[in-house]
Parts: structure tokens; sequence; C-alpha cells
């Protein structure tokens, strides 16, 4: 195959080859409906040279304009613009003839020349694709359970969560995707790992067409408010049941997202729903504050996914991007299958302020580490050494990657990432 890969040319092509990909129907919606929130110039498509004329396109993809909390000097955040790969897909006729590997090489070459910080974000449908083009695992997800009527016990932050005020309102109403985004900035603002969608994105997320509703309920926010200001949001829809007589409904949450004193006035008002039994929270990251504000109580938490997986693109941009613990200097010996030029040896030298850099060196290394390993630690999970124990990390100098995961981590884990 010759496979060119640039802008979608064709909107209906686009999503009909999209359909197939994902063995999906198509809705009662048009299709600039359906693909509102990915502009034009953010759909791309393969095509084989020696077939231009073929009804679908051998693969296509799409970016989001995303904002990433990262990691600021000693224990900050930080917001930075990334690119989010999606709509991802090969035409089941085109599979193992380079079509992925093509579309990849072009989004990487388009990250690098946008201001996205040399960074392409993604949520993995099958993560063992992703990381042979070298995306890392940054955050990990779970789901929190409570039971109506759970207590949320804050006594640091009851007098703040008392004076935020808490409204309901239907997800598609006119003015609520910006006021979401709002809230999910002033989240963003406090937590690292947090991504931020366009506005339109939101409005997209929140559009539901009658015919595919039936009998559920339309989704629906609360929204959070102090001082005037949106500080908050919890995007769910509610799942009526009954069983002999009693109200067993549960409350699907999709994302709770906002400052912490927010994100409590919402978790107490969403375990205080009429009819409903319990409430289940997805996106929550593995040290969520609503396991502090419930205890150690099992069955609380549900397993462990993985959220958002990075990629490095620019090593020597994004790297430069975050901030650090304290001081550091380290040689490391970065290997890059996919990106040779984004590998090789890097000195990174971080200052007491927490500002850093990193630039080419010919020096011997203090660290061996993949892309792959260092986009995982790039939010500051703290597994470095657990990786140097496990014996996929090699350290040439002793020490050297404590003072690693000591410059990068941060001392909590990273909140999960809004999918997208």
């Amino acid at each position: 195959m010759a496979i060119r890969v640039g802008v979608a040319d064709d909107p209906e092509k686009f999503l009909d080859t999209d359909l197939v990909v994902w063995s999906d129907g198509r809705g009662p919606d048009p299709t600039d409906v359906v693909l509102r929130g990915l502009t034009p110039d953010q759909r791309f498509a393969a095509t084989d040279d020696e077939a231009p004329a073929a009804p679908l396109y051998a693969g296509v993809y799409g970016v989001f304009p995303l904002t990433l909390s990262i990691p600021g000097p000693r224990h900050t955040v930080r917001q930075v613009p990334v690119g989010g790969l999606t709509w991802v897909g090969v035409h089941p006729d085109q599979r193992r003839k380079g079509v992925l590997t093509s579309m990849i090489r072009d989004h990487f070459a388009r990250v690098a020349d946008t201001d996205w910080t040399g960074i392409s974000a993604l949520h993995a449908s099958e993560p063992v694709i992703y990381g042979r083009f070298g995306y890392g695992l940054a955050s990990r997800e779970c789901k929190v359970t409570l039971g109506r009527g759970t207590t949320l016990v804050a006594p640091g932050l009851d007098e703040e969560a008392g004076r935020v005020r808490t409204e309901l309102v239907d997800a598609a109403a006119e003015g609520v995707a910006g006021r979401v985004r709002a809230a999910t900035l002033a989240g963003a603002a406090v937590g690292h790992g947090v991504v931020t969608l366009p506005e339109d994105l939101y409005a997209a997320y929140a559009h539901e067409h009658p015919d595919t509703l039936r009998n559920k309920e339309p989704q629906r926010v609360l929204l959070a408010t102090l001082d005037g200001e949106d500080v908050g949001s919890a995007w769910f829809r509610r799942e009526p049941k009954w069983e002999n007589g009693q109200p067993q409904g549960t409350v699907k949450v999709m994302h709770v997202v906002g400052t912490p004193a927010a994100r409590l006035a919402l978790a107490r008002r969403l375990v205080e729903l009429d009819l409903m039994a319990k409430v289940e929270i997805s996106g929550c990251s593995r040290d969520d504050l609503l396991q502090r504000w419930v205890g150690p109580t099992r069955g609380v938490v549900d397993g462990g996914l993985d959220s958002l997986w990075l990629r490095m693109v620019d090593l020597p941009t994004a790297m430069a991007a975050r901030g650090y613990s304290g001081a550091a200097d380290l040689v490391l010996e970065v290997t890059d299958d996919f990106l040779p030029d984004q590998g090789g040896r890097w000195r990174l030298v971080a200052d007491e302020a927490g500002s850093g850099r990193v630039e080419r060196v010919d020096a011997v290394p203090d660290v061996t580490i993949t892309t792959q390993q260092l986009a995982g630690a790039y939010l500051g999970d703290g597994s470095l050494l657990r990786l140097l124990q496990a014996g996929t990390l090699q350290e040439h100098r002793q020490g050297a990657v404590a003072r690693l995961d000591a410059a990068l981590a941060m001392p909590v884990a990273p909140d999960a990432a809004t999918g997208f």
C-alpha cells in the first residue's frame, strides 16, 4: 500500500469509516451533530493511493485541543495545552498494512508543530497497542460506590463546603457546557492530571437525541458555585428501580470535578438524592478525596483501570513545561524505538525553585529509561523506584533513580482524567 495521511475532506466518509471500525450503528442525528466537538481541521484520514476512490477511508483519527494540569515547581500545579488523540480506527480490510503506524507518525508530527507542549494524550481502547508507540500510563482511575445517606467526614472543609451552593440542571441546557468547563478549570488549578475539554465538546457529550433516550433520564449536572463563581460539577444520570415496593435506584456519576470543598458539597448532595439506593462515581483517582471522607469501608472502591496515557513527542519542551520538587542534576539515557530522535542522552537539571530543563549531552548516563516509563512518571505518580525494584529500569549510579523519582513525584496520585 501507498498510504497518505491528511485532513479528511469528506465528513460522511469519515463517520462511516468510524462506524465500521467500531461496529456501531448510525443514529438519527445528522453527521454535523455527531461530529460536533471534533472540528474539521482536526479530522484526519489515511488513504491508499492505489485505491483513491475507495468508498471508505483506510483509517481515521481525530484530535481534541485539551488543557492538562501538570506538576508545577515544588508541588504546585500548572496548566498546559496538549493534543488529545481520539476517534482512532483502521478499516477491517486494511489491518496489518501499516495504516495505524502512518496515522500515528502523522499525529506526532502535527503535535510537534503545534503549541501543545510536545505532548499527545489519549484514553486507550487497547493499551497494548499504544505502548509500542511510546505512550506511558500516567494516571489510573477507579469507581467509588456510596450508599444513600453515606456520611462524608471532612471537618477542615465543612465551613467552606457549607458556603457552596448546588443547582441541578439538564446537561444539554444552554450555557451548561461553559459552566462545566469553568468548574473543571477551578478543580484543575489545585489537582494535577485533570483534563479540561473544549466547551463545544462538553456540549457534544450532553446532546442526546430523543429517539435514543427511550425511557432513560436525560443527563443531568449538579453545578457548584461559591461567591458567584463555578467551582465544581457532577455529571450523572439516575436509573430508577423498585424492589418489594422499595426504591433501589442508582445514581450513575460520570465524573465529579472541582475544588475540594465543591466536590465535598456535590458528593453530599448526590448521596441524598431521593428514591436512590446507591451512588456509583466513575473516574475517581486511586487516592481520591472521596475515599478519605468515607474512611476504610470495604466495598467502596471497585477495581483500578488505566486512565490517561501520555506520549512526549518533543521531550525537551515537555520536560521543561513541568516543575520539579527541588534541585536535581541527572543524565538520562532515553530509549525511544518509535521516535529515535527523541531518544539518546539528556541531562535533566532542576534548580532549587523547581524549574527545570533538559539538554543533549555526551556523558555517562545515571539512569537508562524508556520513553514509556518517563511519560508514565510525567504526572508524578512516584513509580520509578518500584520499576527499579522490578528490574525494568536500569540504574548506573547508586541512588540516581531515587533522586529522579523524588524530583518528578507529587505528594498525591494524579487525578483521573475525564474521557474524551
